[in-house]
């Protein structure tokens, strides 16, 4: 028995999506760093928002402040240690002195502020961007550069080390298959050489439309179809851990 279906990684999926802006909404998406089969590594980046540029501003600006609050807070404090020795001398009232050292005081919490807010921003700028959780394919892109993505986020990621085949089996024929039954793959368009192998791992409770369309044009994409997957032997599935998506025919034994 044939039937059509795709290669696809292993494992859970991840749904990648924006952060959401100060408005509520989602940012733009400036930069995509990656495509659709794209392999990438854990923690590497995938993509960047508008966000980033007034965040950026704001960043240096508020680095500009800190640097002149702790020059002015240098001066200040050798200024108190010459009115210090002063006022031990009886040379200027004590109030002199004390008024400088609630200038200093109102100094260092201004320094502090700044460098609460250089915090604030450094945690919001890791927001404009996307990086990856784990090492993976990138499975589906939802937005391009200049979207705001919408519900589905902007990329779907899966872990890549071990592949399965997804097919999809006519209702009529469902109930020739059966869990650990063997399955030989080819490909459709001469993705890879000869064949691999794998066993039936899931059957899908539920029937639905067909996904995996067939390259010709009179089949009927209404067709309704049972999802079944299948884990490939681990040889087998080192060969083709780069070709996610590639339609495949599996025939059924046994």
């Amino acid at each position: 028995m044939a039937a059509l279906g795709r290669l696809d990684p292993s494992g859970e999926i991840h749904q990648l999506a924006a952060p959401i802006s100060g408005i509520g909404g989602s940012p733009r998406i400036t930069r995509l760093l990656v495509a659709e089969g794209s392999r990438v590594e854990a923690g590497q980046l995938l993509a960047e928002f508008d966000t980033a540029a007034g965040l950026r501003a704001q960043a240096g600006v508020i680095e500009a402040r800190i640097a002149n609050l702790r020059s002015r807070l240098a001066v200040q404090s050798r200024d108190i240690e010459r009115y210090r020795e002063l006022t031990r001398q009886g040379a200027i009232a004590s109030t002199d002195l004390d008024v400088r050292e609630n200038e200093l005081l109102a100094l260092s919490g201004q320094l502090q502020e700044a460098l609460a807010d250089r915090e604030r921003i450094a945690a919001e700028l890791v927001l404009t961007e996307l990086r990856a959780p784990i090492a993976g394919t990138v499975l589906r892109l939802h937005a391009r550069v200049g979207e705001r993505p919408g519900e589905r986020g902007v990329l779907e990621l899966g872990a890549s080390e071990r592949m399965e085949a997804l097919i999809e089996v006519y209702e009529s024929d469902i109930d020739r298959v059966r869990l650990d039954q063997p399955v030989r793959l080819t490909s459709e368009a001469g993705g890879f050489s000869g064949s691999l192998r794998g066993r039936v791992i899931r059957i899908s409770p539920q029937v639905r439309q067909r996904d995996v369309l067939s390259s010709d044009p009179s089949q009927d994409a209404d067709t309704r179809v049972v999802e079944v997957r299948v884990a490939l032997d681990p040889e087998d599935s080192q060969r083709v851990r780069d070709l996610t998506g590639l339609r495949v025919i599996a025939q059924l034994e046994g």
